[in-house]
């Protein structure tokens, strides 16, 4: 029983390995990401510099967030989001009455949007890949470090036990034999 204990942790052990190298790669990914979304964010953000004195201006209930589409896919065992994409509700106003950079400033801002609740969902998404990483780590460690030498060593003590007791019960035979042996002789 002990030793189909080991073997299944044994024979388990390549697996989880390989669930935790994935999700390595997969919050370095995730990282990465994030990181290519921050520098694209601080970029749109410096080419607006100038436009951005002249949202004063702008009135923010012209434009709200009306969806954030973000599905769910398994990486490795674990669900992460996906961003999908991001809706926008923009209220009328008047063309003739608003400055003209107006329709430009909307859609600066939701791309500026966009790419912010991108970046987000990718932290979020590195985060509990991190957290998922951190766990196999632990598994991995308990198996390599704690059951499976703990199994061994525990077959390795009951091996010992069985020979011992083999050998009590050989000599013991041997001892019956012997006395068994001098009693016929004696007759």
């Amino acid at each position: 029983m002990l030793e189909k204990s080991l073997k299944v942790r044994v024979k388990a052990l390549p697996t989880i390995k390989s669930k935790e190298s994935a999700l390595r790669l997969e919050v370095k990914k995730a990282k990465n990401e994030a990181h290519r979304l921050n520098e694209e964010f601080e970029r749109m953000i410096r080419e607006n510099e100038e436009i951005m004195v002249l949202y004063g201006e702008f009135n923010p209930e012209l434009l709200e967030v009306t969806d954030v589409k973000i599905s769910v896919k398994k990486i490795a065992g674990v669900p992460t989001p996906v961003f999908e994409g991001v809706e926008f509700n923009v209220k009328p106003y008047s063309f003739f009455n608003s400055p003209a950079w107006l329709p430009e400033g909307i859609e600066i801002i939701r791309k500026v949007a966009s790419v912010s609740l991108e970046r987000e969902v990718f932290v979020q998404k590195m985060g509990m890949l991190e957290y998922a990483r951190k766990k196999t780590t632990q598994k991995v460690n308990l198996f390599e470090k704690v059951h499976i030498p703990g199994y061994q060593d525990a077959i390795r003590k009951i091996k010992r036990f069985m020979e011992d007791e083999e050998n009590l019960s050989k000599a013991a035979q041997k001892i019956v034999k012997s006395r068994q042996e001098r009693k016929g002789d004696a007759a």
